[in-house]
């Protein structure tokens, strides 16, 4: 005779309906993660130019100004597709995760990414064709126009009706992570915080990544708080020990933070780790508590 357990593969009428509720519920919250999502295009003047930059823009049900994360994307790899310029920019993990905490999450999309007007010029060398350059004399300027695209964009966000100007995070993802902080020493009593997913501007493969890499990061060594920096093993842009020496030039030059690393699953990459909450939760959400923005609705 088999000996079945709880569970022997053929559900109990209770165990049906709680199935059946679990699904609904999960359900539920996939819709309404959905529809938190507005995407709007935002008229700003940048470089004497007027565009209008796109905006995903995910919102709680909380009523009234909340904390806000604005969060940067990165780059498109090489920069040898221009397929891969207009691709919508999105992290929908991350945005579960603030979301579920009471805030909201604005992901603007510089000139010529995604849905924004206006051309996309981050660094690329002087045939476009061979994609972006290691060259720092025009890399770097590159990073300059791409802080100058974030700021306006910060701009046009604060008067956003739902957003709280005196709780405003700033983070992106690789690209938009070293912008992140290097945005936050330009502005520094703009924002409360700041999350540097993988961060940095050129890839490993350029002889000039430390020297460009390093400068831009110290950059925001002015900010004068904790900041925190979230890496992955095994990442083909921006390897570990690349990362922690970035970080190190950036304590050295008076930069404050905490830099975390973490091992991917198998199959994902260091680079990918912003679509991973269960692996930064703990860490991300003890930052906000100590920079006094927990603001926890789930």
């Amino acid at each position: 005779m088999q000996m079945l357990g709880a569970w022997d593969g053929c559900p109990s009428v209770r165990e049906s309906t709680l199935l059946r509720v679990v699904l609904l519920l999960v359900t539920l919250l996939v819709v309404s993660l959905a529809r938190a999502q507005d995407t709007s295009m935002v008229p700003v003047v940048v470089d004497g130019q007027s565009v209008r930059l796109e905006m995903r823009i995910y919102k709680p049900s909380t009523e009234g100004k909340v904390p806000t994360l604005v969060f940067n994307h990165g780059s498109t790899g090489n920069g040898r597709d221009p397929n891969l310029f207009t691709k919508s920019q999105d992290f929908p993990q991350l945005a579960q995760f603030f979301v579920q905490r009471g805030w909201v999450v604005v992901m603007p999309s510089r000139r010529g990414r995604g849905g924004s007007e206006g051309e996309y010029d981050e660094g690329f060398a002087s045939d476009r064709s061979r994609g972006y350059t290691c060259e720092p004399s025009l890399s770097i300027p590159g990073a300059d126009r791409a802080l100058r695209d974030i700021e306006v964009s910060i701009g046009a966000i604060l008067t956003m009706p739902f957003v709280d100007p005196n709780r405003i995070v700033i983070g992106g993802q690789s690209r938009g992570g070293i912008l992140s902080v290097a945005y936050a020493g330009q502005q520094p009593e703009q924002v409360k915080g700041v999350i540097n997913f993988v961060g940095g501007w050129l890839g490993y493969g350029c002889k000039t990544v430390s020297t460009v890499n390093q400068e831009i990061f110290k950059r925001g060594a002015r900010y004068p708080s904790d900041t925190i920096w979230l890496y992955g093993d095994w990442d083909f842009f921006y390897p570990l020990f690349h990362s922690r020496e970035n970080f190190t030039a950036f304590q050295a030059a008076g930069g404050k933070g905490v830099f975390h690393e973490f091992a991917p699953p198998p199959g994902l990459g260091g680079h990918g780790i912003v679509a991973r909450p269960d692996l930064w939760t703990s860490v991300l959400d003890d930052y906000l508590k100590r920079r006094g923005l927990a603001n926890d609705e789930r």
